[in-house]
């Protein structure tokens, strides 16, 4: 009983921590004062002027592209990658192949910035949304590499063994009866993905160019003149977008279990 009351208050005190700051960004978006330490009244005010920012929606618009494209291309990658490496790599070479995939989640952004742009440089490419995708869709495909092997290791080889014995190809058998099994895991990857691209900073720094920018850079810019409550609107609505998401994907997920 004392466990169960102990883990209980752990627990809140946890969420507590997590959502008292979104509360007070939430809060003070309402706040007419510039300053967004300072409550001075509640207003609508820079939601006005956040509707009228033009180049805030095309930083949010090009994040949203961004972290789009990088995890469809991440999902893409790493899903064929770790169906191909389960089935016909060899452990010691899979291994070592497996550690130098997942590399890009353990080395420090600010590495991997400077290593995508000296990458760029040699290339010649200019920076811009083209070296945003590659330089996101490249530290992304771990995420959707991990998540789907491990689903691999649990599946059943014998589905797999029945279908090459009535005649399916490789690529058959994967599209009917691999893939179907490891989708939960490719949506799981390809949401982390999106998150983790739609929310990055430091690398993009090095790679966005002078013309292209996305939503994180812009704000991350703001703290050197101040963060107005027009900040605060845009995570709030962002913040609301993403709980109408989950409410849904929660309804939809209880249907398909009373179907």
């Amino acid at each position: 009983m004392k466990k169960k009351r102990f883990f209980a208050v752990y627990l809140i005190f946890i969420l507590i921590i997590i959502y008292i700051p979104i509360f007070l960004v939430i809060i003070y978006s309402f706040n007419q004062s510039r300053l967004s330490s300072l409550w001075s009244g509640f207003s609508l005010h820079w939601y006005r002027e956040l509707l009228r920012d033009r180049s805030m929606f095309e930083a949010l618009q090009n994040s949203l592209i961004l972290a789009s494209l990088s995890s469809i291309l991440s999902a893409i990658i790493g899903t064929l990658g770790a169906s191909g490496m389960a089935r016909r790599t060899p452990k010691v070479a899979g291994k070592t192949i497996e550690y130098i995939s997942i590399l890009p989640i353990m080395t420090p952004e600010i590495i991997l910035g400077m290593i995508f742009l000296a990458f760029f440089t040699f290339l010649s490419l200019p920076a811009g949304m083209i070296t945003l995708v590659i330089a996101h869709t490249a530290f992304c495909i771990p995420y959707v590499y991990l998540l789907v092997k491990a689903r691999l290791a649990g599946l059943d080889k014998s589905y797999l063994e029945a279908a090459r014995i009535m005649g399916a190809t490789d690529m058959r058998a994967f599209y009917d009866i691999t893939l179907p099994l490891v989708l939960s895991a490719v949506i799981s990857g390809m949401l982390i993905a999106f998150a983790m691209s739609f929310d990055d900073v430091i690398i993009s720094v090095f790679v966005a160019g002078v013309h292209t920018n996305t939503l994180p850079m812009k704000i991350y810019s703001q703290i050197k003149t101040g963060v107005t409550p027009k900040t605060n609107a845009m995570c709030t609505l962002i913040f609301i977008m993403t709980v109408i998401l989950c409410l849904i994907a929660a309804a939809l997920a209880r249907k398909n279990k009373k179907n």
